[in-house]
């Protein structure tokens, strides 16, 4: 028996500025950080037997900082020319040892023209309908990028030809990559519609796990949540909340602002008032003078 542990990457910098961010190698943000070792820690009992990441550096922190809770070292392995041999040693399985394999087939979902904008001056260029298309369809792909379709036909061969042959020899596997590959893997794993994928809420740096049975993979404990924004009033720019209607603007808050104005007049007068009828000689207490320490020779 095996586990597959699937990992999103935690919150990175442009996550926080609300940043379309796709290939751009972003580093993690002191929150993401923070989720990566929180994540650690739920996964500190169970002994990683080789890893799977991106090519890009906020899930490959991600993954480190998981393995900062791990009794072994995990190494990148490389496939290329020269570099696969000079990185490889003969004690590749060694039990002090996690094999790590990172591939562009893991990587985010490829946002064209709209990388490294901020998604609310998107939706003001070029409307939020048009915005709301390309974020949440399945098959509409941004100017110049991937759809999330796109995504799912390099990340899904992937998966099946370099991580499940692990996954089925009984190792415990765990892949960390980004919201959008992930969810072509799972989509595939737990044959989720093209209408309800794009509704699928991953959440940075929370562990989902399968368990494989020898006949198939089985979800350990967890739900999928189809919860996924579909809408803009939570989103924020560049770290600062949207802006929402001022308060007193309708009819009922003007009045409701009016009775509280008037009522904190009058409970100011009353005490006015209070105050004079019952005036009591005030003894003066004389101020005590503390002696000056003197400084040490």
């Amino acid at each position: 028996m095996g586990y597959l542990i699937l990992v999103r990457h935690g919150e990175s910098r442009w996550n926080k500025a609300n940043k379309f961010t796709g290939w751009v190698d972003v580093p993690l943000s002191e929150a993401g950080i923070h989720e990566a070792l929180l994540c650690a820690k739920e996964l500190a009992g169970l002994r990683i037997d080789v890893a799977f990441t991106s090519r890009l550096v906020r899930a490959q922190e991600t993954l480190l900082l998981i393995f900062a809770e791990q009794d072994a070292t995990g190494i990148f392995l490389h496939r290329r020319g020269r570099e696969r041999a000079w990185s490889s040693h003969p004690h590749l399985w060694d039990l002090h040892e996690i094999p790590i394999y990172s591939d562009s087939a893991l990587n985010e979902r490829y946002y064209g023209r709209l990388q490294g904008t901020n998604k609310n001056f998107a939706r003001k260029k070029w409307g939020e309908e048009q915005v709301f298309l390309w974020r949440r369809s399945y098959n509409i792909a941004p100017p110049g990028g991937e759809s999330l379709r796109d995504t799912c036909r390099r990340a899904v061969p992937y998966f099946t030809r370099e991580i499940m042959p692990q996954v089925k020899k009984g190792r415990n596997v765990l892949v960390v990559a980004h919201g959008n590959s992930l969810r072509g893997i799972i989509k595939h794993l737990d044959r989720i519609s093209d209408e309800d994928i794009p509704h699928l809420e991953l959440p940075m740096g929370k562990p989902i796990v399968y368990v494989w049975t020898g006949a198939g993979l089985v979800k350990d404990n967890h739900v999928h949540s189809f919860d996924r924004p579909m809408h803009w009033t939570a989103e924020k720019s560049h770290g600062k909340p949207r802006k929402t209607k001022t308060p007193g603007s309708s009819k009922t808050e003007k009045t409701k602002s009016k009775k509280t104005k008037s009522q904190m007049t009058a409970k100011k007068t009353a005490k006015k008032t209070a105050k004079k009828k019952t005036v009591k000689k005030k003894t003066v207490k004389k101020s005590i003078r503390r002696p000056v320490r003197k400084s040490w020779k």
